[in-house]
């Protein structure tokens, strides 16, 4: 990486030199920099409605970049020791969706494991692409799912030859890492690409001591959701590439789906967080990796809840753990991590990123400060004493092997007939249902509905988990495949 060029931000040099121009515009947006919209102003600021333009020669164009947007994705291939990076300003779900496609064909097969997020199968639902499934191993007392172990990888490498991709979590929303380095030499070794789902992942490439990225193991494609742990603004994200894939190609998926008018203000933000990652991002996750882990030893001194880190790491399905990643299981003190999640919200103006059955997520990041961890260490105290139960009764696994009997897409596009939950026992589901966040489906389209799968749909709706993915916006009912029509 060449820290002198990495001071530079030329798509935000760019734009802010156009500002100042005052330049009087008869294009989109119709707003007119604010003047046609004053609650805007007031509620954004006008220096932000200021910036919200439209694509021209002085600001380059996503789709086609040739100036200022080529030298900042250069940077930022640069910053990541990637051979490309794609500005994406659809979220990362844009950014694994264009990953996927460039790999994939309607039949080809691709090798993942089932705890992926829903927009690698909604990118499977688009083109036709068959799944096959790496179950991961769960954890017994905390009920996640794990990485993939090598050798379940390799099996299932040998079992599908004409498989064209591997994808990897790195790390799982829970941070936990598979080998894969090792998994992209397998898929290397039998033709396949390797690419990587690192959507919490963005650190791996700046700070010390933490797992490797994947870029740097020698993934072929990583999909890096900037606006989480690397500081842009929401739906802002990378798409890198490695050596062996075609650019030029990749470009031309990426434009089948992604907008025309692309976000100013989401570039400029991936311009100078990259920036701000390439001068200062070793300091600051160091800052960041001492805040989780004082945070880690506090909460587990309290008791009751288990604050989990590296001690996981058993050299295959944890390879890894991101130390950075503030997982707590909370069972044994009898309440269900979205109980905890919806009292800190609720009683102590607390937001963590997520509680599922067993467990929450606190996001530490580069925004964070040591008297804001106090507090939320303070508050699990409190909820601890003041809430705790007895276990009775309390499911625990979060991950369910699914029983898959067609593709996503086939599936999803299917005759089908809508079914009270209960009566869907043994068919087979058309659509999503999830927990979000995290957005890992606990059925997906072409996936046998069992009564375990059931169990844990009523028992999550009854703890408060936000549910999606069904058309039936309170998953009384769900889609199932009518009999014969697969």
């Amino acid at each position: 990486m060449n820290l002198n060029n990495q001071k530079r931000a030329p798509l935000y040099e760019a734009l802010e030199k156009f500002r100042r121009q005052r330049v009087v515009p008869f294009d989109v947006p119709g707003h007119k920099r604010g003047r046609g919209n004053p609650e805007l102003v007031e509620l954004l600021g006008e220096k932000c409605v200021g910036m919200d333009v439209n694509s021209m020669k002085p600001l380059d164009n996503l789709c086609h970049p040739v100036s200022v947007i080529l030298e900042a994705e250069a940077l930022a291939a640069d910053a990541f020791g990637a051979e490309n990076a794609f500005f994406m300003v659809g979220g990362t779900t844009s950014s694994v969706q264009s990953m996927v496609l460039s790999a994939c064909k309607a039949g080809d097969k691709i090798i993942l494991p089932r705890n992926v997020h829903r927009s690698v199968i909604n990118a499977l639902v688009l083109c036709g692409a068959e799944p096959v499934y790496v179950n991961p191993k769960v954890d017994n007392r905390l009920g996640i799912s794990l990485g993939m172990e090598l050798g379940d990888v390799e099996r299932a490498i040998l079992d599908n030859p004409t498989a064209v991709a591997v994808l990897v979590n790195n790390p799982t929303y829970y941070g936990i890492c598979s080998n894969i380095r090792e998994i992209v030499r397998l898929a290397h070794e039998h033709g396949m690409l390797a690419l990587a789902d690192e959507a919490h992942g963005t650190h791996f490439y700046f700070g010390k001591n933490l797992p490797i990225s994947a870029i740097a193991a020698g993934a072929d494609m990583s999909a890096v959701s900037m606006h989480k742990s690397g500081g842009s603004l929401t739906q802002s994200s990378l798409l890198l590439l490695g050596k062996n894939v075609s650019a030029g190609y990749v470009s031309q998926i990426i434009n089948l789906t992604q907008t025309t008018s692309a976000s100013y203000l989401l570039m400029s933000s991936l311009d100078i967080s990259r920036r701000n990652l390439a001068l200062r991002g070793e300091a600051s996750f160091e800052k960041v990796t001492a805040m989780a882990e004082y945070a880690r030893s506090e909460i587990n001194g309290i008791g009751g809840y288990y604050a989990y880190g590296r001690e996981l790491v058993n050299g295959n399905s944890i390879y890894d753990y991101d130390v950075t990643k503030l997982s707590v299981y909370t069972r044994d003190i009898g309440l269900a991590g979205i109980e905890v999640y919806d009292l800190l919200r609720d009683e102590y103006d607390i937001q963590i990123e997520f509680g599922d059955i067993g467990n929450i997520l606190a996001y530490i990041s580069i925004g964070d400060r040591i008297q804001d961890i106090e507090r939320f260490v303070g508050a699990l105290s409190d909820i601890k004493r003041l809430y705790a139960k007895d276990t009775k009764g309390m499911l625990s696994n979060e991950y369910i092997a699914p029983r898959v009997v067609t593709t996503p897409q086939k599936a999803f596009y299917a005759k089908k007939e809508s079914l009270p939950l209960r009566q869907t026992r043994g068919r087979v589901c058309s659509e999503f249902v999830m927990c979000y966040p995290p957005g890992i489906p606990i059925l997906a389209p072409g996936e046998v509905v069992t009564e375990d799968i059931i169990d844990y749909i009523e028992y999550a709706k009854e703890k408060g988990c936000s549910m999606q993915g069904t058309e039936d916006p309170t998953v009384c009912r769900l889609n199932v495949l009518m009999e014969g029509s697969y």
